[in-house]
């Protein structure tokens, strides 16, 4: 009966199970990694993708030559690109490099370069290792973490030099993101792009911002959305992207999770090596309280008086719902101001309460 009063309760404040489209999850390996398997380069053995550890993939690219990094590059710019622990500066180039050879209309504005710029020779194709990292930032160029190509699109873009920021933020959507919304123009706030543009101009130059559309999201408001099973997977990758980061040498990053993305950091927390989690619009994180979550990580909790979220039921039953708000009292999270955040997209606003409480937590100033 608690089973059925949820769904009448979504079917009727949502409009519907219909609204929502069911999604597959990716999973697995980077795009390429037959290929990537299939391939014998003479004195060198390839760590495979889906074993490999983001260590150890990061201590293999580490002692290869310029010239073998440049060459797996050319060869597979998929697999290097995707494939966590991978150096920043040589997934940029291999990045740039796939998604110059990518004809799918979806993906051009991907590789748009500000000032026209191209984005293969930004990113330092034909460069030396150790000079493209040092200066693949703030060149006026995307910097295209991940590209995915495969079912709706995933991409992860960086906004900032990862290699000299003193603090690094992750920000994970909810539903409704891929390649092709990552950065749409509409809703700017209601974007990966838009909010991890909107923390790092809030944050300034010491804080790198990835903004992270690494999972398969839910499409509208379907059983998608009031379940868990895209979550776990998403949370699946975000957790090995993460560790990518810091066998990368990079710091433990805070990781912001708006909606949907923050069932998905729900659970992951007690795999992130994260020094914050901050969940906002969330539905639920599919634990009891903060001790459910299982991670050292500060736990902060946003969510404005305006948001539609409020009226989605928090409770979790027969595999519906999310469980109990994070932003209520006994949750135990810390609360972030946001009453004038306006609605589901809002948080991110500049000017907002809450974009300047989200740079302080990044910057580590919040107590």
């Amino acid at each position: 009966m608690v089973a059925l009063a949820l769904a009448t309760t979504v079917v009727t404040g949502t409009a519907g199970w219909a609204s929502g489209t069911a999604q597959q999850a990716l999973t697995g390996p980077p795009p390429g990694t037959a290929a990537w398997r299939a391939d014998r380069i003479p004195g060198l053995e390839l760590p495979d993708p889906e074993r490999a550890t983001p260590a150890q993939v990061h201590r293999f690219f580490a002692e290869l030559t310029d010239a073998r990094q440049q060459d797996l590059i050319a060869r597979h710019p998929l697999v290097v690109g995707n494939l966590d622990g991978v150096p920043a500066g040589l997934r940029y180039r291999a990045n740039a490099l796939a998604l110059k050879a990518d004809r799918d209309p979806r993906y051009t504005h991907l590789t748009e370069a500000e000032g026209g710029a191209d984005p293969e020779a930004e990113a330092g194709i034909g460069t030396g290792a150790a000079e493209a990292g040092a200066s693949s930032s703030g060149a006026g160029h995307r910097q295209i973490l991940a590209f995915d190509p495969r079912g709706r699109g995933q991409v992860a873009e960086v906004f900032g030099d990862l290699h000299t920021a003193r603090h690094v933020a992750v920000v994970v959507p909810g539903s409704d993101i891929d390649a092709g919304t990552f950065d749409r123009t509409n809703d700017v706030y209601g974007t990966p792009a838009g909010m991890a543009k909107a923390l790092h101009a809030e944050t300034g130059p010491g804080t790198a911002v990835i903004a992270w559309a690494g999972y398969t999201t839910p499409v509208g408001l379907g059983l998608d959305a009031a379940t868990g099973s895209l979550a776990e997977a998403g949370a699946d990758r975000l957790a090995r992207f993460v560790a990518g980061l810091v066998a990368d040498g990079l710091p433990a990053p805070t990781v912001f999770c708006h909606s949907y993305g923050s069932v998905v950091c729900g659970l992951a927390a007690s795999r992130l090596t994260a020094t914050d989690l901050v969940v906002l619009g969330s539905p639920g994180m599919r634990a009891d309280d903060v001790a459910d979550l299982r991670t050292r990580a500060r736990v902060w909790a946003a969510k404005d008086a305006s948001d539609w979220i409020d009226n989605v039921p928090n409770i979790r039953v027969a595999g519906l719902g999310h469980g109990p708000d994070p932003a209520a009292p006994e949750f135990g999270a810390r609360r972030v101001p946001a009453h004038d955040a306006h609605g589901h997209t809002g948080y991110f606003a500049p000017g907002t309460d809450s974009l300047r409480a989200f740079a302080a937590i990044a910057e580590g100033r919040a107590q």
